[in-house]
């Protein structure tokens, strides 16, 4: 489906339901160089449940036109009004990485507008290290190589994620190759990971955020660690922290574990 959101063509997937505004909705927000089509399991599983799904593209990425957000606040605003285009006063944030401190900022700005947060893969501060930020420019696949090196913990995903006998690292190195080709104008790698490590405001913007959070990390994640949730979790009024068994690519390599816990916790009462 697609919106116009700030004068731009914005791309969601929609696990393949029509939108239905008596319906509830969830929105996903993916990281750096990935694209909507990482929730794939998650998102159609709660098309099929009674809910709207928005996995958007972020401007700049595959589907969506305009310019690549170059900070998280500018992205944070991005998404509300993406809202608004879709008409949706409330709904359910899930982010991974990069969309995760998206999705935070988000609800801290629309504390009134959001229902649930759900922090996939994340960290605070969000710090990318400056041999990563050179190679994304100076060299961008050399570095896709090395964050797929420590995105993952695991060969091959169990099924209900690609398919039996997926090789991770290709799936995910193809992905990367794909979202950066898709912007011959702006390299949206290193402006998303600079906006990563240019964040400063999670600590205050979790103080405002007014409704419940997850915390889903991977016990095996090297690039966001869950140990750099503490800070976060120490501000968050209502946080619930979840730990699966898989690195940095949580929805791949645990597609089961992170579906179950985002169904319990977004369908709790």
């Amino acid at each position: 489906m697609n919106y116009t959101v700030n004068g731009h063509t914005t791309y969601c997937y929609t696990g393949g339901k029509p939108f239905d505004a008596a319906k509830p909705t969830v929105v996903f927000v993916h990281g750096v160089l990935n694209d909507h089509s990482v929730w794939i399991l998650q998102s159609r599983w709660f098309a099929n449940h009674g809910w709207n799904v928005l996995a958007v593209d972020l401007p700049g990425h595959c589907k969506s036109e305009g310019p690549p957000p170059a900070s998280v606040e500018e992205a944070a605003q991005f998404v509300i009004a993406l809202l608004d285009a879709a008409g949706v006063r409330k709904a359910a944030l899930v982010g991974h990485s990069f969309g995760s401190l998206i999705a935070l900022e988000t609800a801290s700005r629309a504390p009134d507008r959001i229902t649930h947060l759900a922090m996939v893969g994340t960290a605070y501060p969000m710090v990318v290290s400056p041999a990563l930020l050179e190679s994304s420019v100076s060299d961008p696949q050399r570095a896709i190589a090395m964050v797929n090196t420590f995105s993952h913990s695991l060969l091959a995903p169990p099924p209900s994620s690609l398919g039996p006998g997926t090789w991770l690292y290709g799936s995910s190195r193809a992905l990367m190759r794909r979202v950066l080709a898709s912007n011959r104008e702006a390299n949206v790698f290193h402006i998303g990971f600079k906006a990563c490590n240019d964040y400063a405001n999670g600590e205050a913007a979790m103080e405002k955020v007014q409704c419940p959070v997850l915390f889903l990390l991977g016990d095996a994640d090297q690039m966001t660690p869950p140990r750099a949730t503490k800070a976060l979790v120490g501000k968050a009024r209502n946080a619930k922290v979840v730990t699966v068994h898989a690195g940095h690519a949580l929805m791949s390599e645990a597609p089961d574990a992170v579906l179950f816990a985002l169904r319990d916790f977004v369908t709790a009462a």
